[in-house]
C-alpha cells in the first residue's frame, strides 16, 4: 500500500481506542516498525497527536475523536455521472480560482447562474457535490454535481 493508505489505515486502526504496540501496528500494515514511528510523525505534523505509553506492555493510543475518511466505498456504490464537471471543478480547486456554474433548480425547472469559490469535492448522500463559496447567496453552499448544466473555470482566483 501507499503511505497515504498506511497511514490512513493507522489511523483507523487507533481511532477505535485500543492500545497498538509498534510491532502490531507493522504486522497489520505490513512494513517495518521503524515505518510504524516514521507514520506517527507524519500524522502528529498533521495536528493530530498520538499518546505514545511506555514500558513492555507499552504502545500507541489516539485520545482524542477525529473523523477518519472512509476508503472502502466501491464504485458500484458511487457513480460519477458527469465526469468533466467532476475533474474540471477538481482542477479549479487545485488552481484556487473560480467557476462560473449553470445550476438546475431542485425541480429542475429553472436554471440560475452561480460564480463559486470550491473547495473541496465531497460525497452528499450517495452523490457527488461540490462545497464552495457562493458569491451570489455570500455563503458556503453544496452543490450536487447532477444537477450542475455547465462549469467553467474562470481566469480570477480566490484565496
Amino acid at each position: 500500500m501507499s503511505k497515504i493508505s498506511n497511514v490512513l489505515t493507522m489511523l483507523e486502526y487507533l481511532s477505535s481506542g485500543k492500545k497498538y504496540s509498534i510491532q502490531e501496528l507493522s504486522e497489520k500494515l505490513e512494513v517495518s516498525p521503524r515505518m510504524i514511528r516514521v507514520y506517527k510523525d507524519e500524522i502528529e505534523k498533521a495536528g493530530i497527536y498520538i499518546d505514545t505509553i511506555k514500558g513492555p506492555y507499552g504502545g500507541y493510543v489516539l485520545n482524542q475523536n477525529i473523523n477518519v475518511p472512509k476508503r472502502f466505498i466501491t464504485p458500484n456504490t458511487i457513480y460519477i455521472k458527469k465526469k468533466e464537471f467532476f475533474n474540471s471543478i477538481n482542477r479549479a480547486i487545485k488552481e484556487k480560482r473560480k467557476c462560473l456554474i449553470e445550476y438546475y433548480s431542485k425541480d429542475n425547472q429553472n436554471i440560475s447562474k452561480r460564480i463559486i469559490h470550491p473547495y473541496d469535492v465531497i460525497l452528499l448522500g450517495n452523490e457527488w457535490g461540490v462545497a464552495a463559496y457562493c458569491e451570489s447567496k455570500e455563503e458556503i453552499r453544496h452543490f450536487y454535481l447532477n444537477r450542475i448544466k455547465s462549469v467553467k473555470i474562470l481566469e480570477s482566483f480566490y484565496n
